[in-house]
């Protein structure tokens, strides 16, 4: 045991070195020449001439190698310098805090929303328990609304109520006026998440034993309620601190479809400029964010938990109540509804402008056409397998790092933990920085916060086939520790966490989606599900449609993946919940 904690330490210290190395690091990490960026951002009148790029790499200190670049640039750090613009030449400190400013008052605000809607869901529970009524989880609600992607609900809102019922405004950050439409994008969602954890929380506690002595012994019902809500907010407040990395990190899509100057933003606009000392500034103080986060909601579970717990205090949680009939036919209907939209779209050509421009739904064109006059029924249809195909792939690949990081044991600890704190679209934006914006890149970012999960999964599976009574005995009858590896321990640990990776596979997808959309992904023409939502967005107003047709498939996808989520028997054993964007 005290080897195992020595190793977890080690594995933590040596990740976070290497995290403040590679933050440090990142202009000289670039596979993109950040001296035509800059020469283009400064001297446009220069032409990019080998020797003009040779200076330009000079200035910015690129060739020094990536250790003295991280270490010049974290000495500047430690004095208060984040360092200057490589596009505007101006200090970046100002800019930087004031976009996390933004990002941190409109993650207040979307957690007041989060909050009252997970109030709202988990109400009936509480009633419940104070009637002594038996519990029933979460119910359809917060499936409903966990099912909601942020930034399609946030381009939902904007055509919808600051564009056609004109009753808020569609952009900017004047007031709070321009606040509640971005903070009901990332709300909403994130609510429906907390509301489903806790409900569901709340009716495995009321299954305790030590519930029915409170009752036996005569206590009144709300003492019971305050003690069922302390004992299921104990077993939810790290899935908190990971909702709220999750609004502040992962509110991008949002920031720009409101154009909202927060973090998000800020590290797009970096990326896409290719400003690295800009991506750097607005990476550190998102990290600095999370481990805040992580710090309070540590210091919040041990205070509900009345202090530190020996191993064993705590009952493992109940079997989960109730049939679910109605998560098998929701699984059935939407997966059929995919399964259609392939099989009109698959023969159709998604490249061909054979068609009018933005031409509505009709028998030939059951979605109507996009601004180039291309089927959108195609498109729809063969981005499901741009978008599938490479979530599959990445689910797969997930699955192998998975399995050789769980051999490694606690080393893995370190590196797992940093991943699976990080939001798909921040990994998506660095990755785009340093690669470019392409399907690979997107992938990479996805399977970068894919992978933990599953590796802990791994290991649990890995003990579980270990301890059994009959593989302890085999090596004293002369067989291999290869062999009993790949004739026994693999095939008791591959197939589940197979079944394990397929049911991410739809977050997966939608992870993709959101890169997609912000640009960051797949790039034109290639017919992926969120670029075409990003195509469409423009037209909103005069073509419903153009945003409708992948609207549909990704809303069906959503919610295919919540429900085989909520499917009894298909939570894994040793797997943990992931933060919203990679679900």
């Amino acid at each position: 045991m005290r080897h195992s904690n020595a190793l977890g330490i080690v594995s933590r210290l040596v990740s976070g070195i290497a995290l403040l190395l590679v933050a440090g690091a990142l202009p000289w990490l670039s596979q993109r020449d950040p001296a035509a960026s800059v020469l283009r951002a400064r001297y446009a009148e220069l032409e990019p001439t080998p020797e003009a790029l040779a200076a330009i790499r000079a200035e910015l200190g690129l060739d020094d190698g990536p250790v003295i670049t991280s270490i010049r640039w974290w000495s500047g750090v430690l004095r208060g310098d984040l360092g200057t613009s490589w596009v505007s030449g101006g200090e970046i400190g100002p800019g930087a805090w004031g976009a996390l400013g933004v990002s941190v008052t409109l993650t207040a605000f979307a957690g007041a929303v989060a909050l009252a809607i997970a109030a709202a869901i988990v109400t009936p529970a509480v009633l419940r328990v104070l009637r002594d009524r038996p519990q029933r989880g979460s119910g359809p609600v917060g499936v409903a609304l966990t099912a909601l992607p942020e930034f399609l609900l946030a381009s939902a809102l904007l055509v919808v109520v600051a564009v056609q019922l004109q009753w808020l405004p569609p952009y900017g950050w004047t007031g709070l006026h321009t606040a509640i439409l971005p903070a009901l994008s990332l709300g909403i969602p994130a609510g429906g998440l907390l509301g489903r954890l806790l409900a569901d929380a709340v009716a495995g506690v009321t299954e305790e034993r030590w519930v029915n002595v409170w009752l036996l012994a005569g206590a009144r019902h709300g003492v019971i309620l305050v003690g069922v809500l302390r004992r299921a907010a104990a077993a939810v407040v790290d899935q908190l601190g990971l909702v709220l990395i999750g609004l502040l990190g992962g509110a991008v899509a949002v920031e720009q479809v409101f154009a909202i100057p927060g973090l998000g933003r800020y590290l797009l606009g970096a990326a896409n400029a290719q400003d690295l000392p800009a991506l750097q500034a607005g990476v550190l103080l998102m990290a600095l964010a999370a481990v805040l986060v992580g710090v309070a909601t540590g210091l919040a579970r041990r205070a509900l938990r009345g202090g530190p717990l020996p191993p064993g205090a705590l009952p493992p949680p109940p079997e989960r109540r109730g049939d679910d009939h109605a998560a098998r036919w929701t699984v059935g209907i939407a997966l059929s509804l995919l399964l259609l939209i392939l099989a009109l779209g698959l023969p159709r050509d998604p490249y061909t402008l054979a068609h009018e421009r933005l031409a509505p739904p009709s028998g030939e064109l059951p979605f109507g056409a996009d601004a180039s006059g291309r089927d959108l029924l195609a498109r729809v249809a063969h981005g499901t397998l741009g978008t599938l195909l490479p979530s599959a792939a990445i689910v797969l690949l997930a699955v192998v790092v998975a399995l050789l990081l769980a051999v490694l044991g606690e080393i893995a600890r370190g590196p797992a933990e940093i991943a699976n704190a990080t939001p798909p679209i921040l990994a998506g934006v660095i990755i785009a920085a340093l690669l470019g914006p392409s399907v690979g890149g997107a992938a990479l970012a996805v399977l970068w916060v894919t992978w933990p999960p599953l590796t802990a999964h791994a290991a649990a599976l890995i003990d579980e086939a270990s301890a059994v009574p009959h593989i302890r005995w085999l090596p004293l009858a002369g067989v291999s520790r290869f062999e009993i590896w790949v004739r026994h321990v693999l095939p008791a640990t591959i197939p589940p966490l197979l079944r394990h990776g397929m049911l991410r596979l739809p977050g997966v997808a939608l992870a993709l989606a959101a890169l997609g959309f912000l640009g960051l992904g797949a790039q034109p023409p290639l017919p992926e599900w969120g670029l075409l939502l990003a195509e469409g967005i423009d037209y909103v107003e005069r073509a419903p449609w153009t945003t409708v047709a992948p609207a549909v498939a990704l809303i069906l996808t959503s919610v295919l993946a919540v429900a085989v989520a909520g499917l009894r028997g298909n939570r894994p054993r040793g797997a943990s919940r992931t933060p919203r964007g990679c679900r």
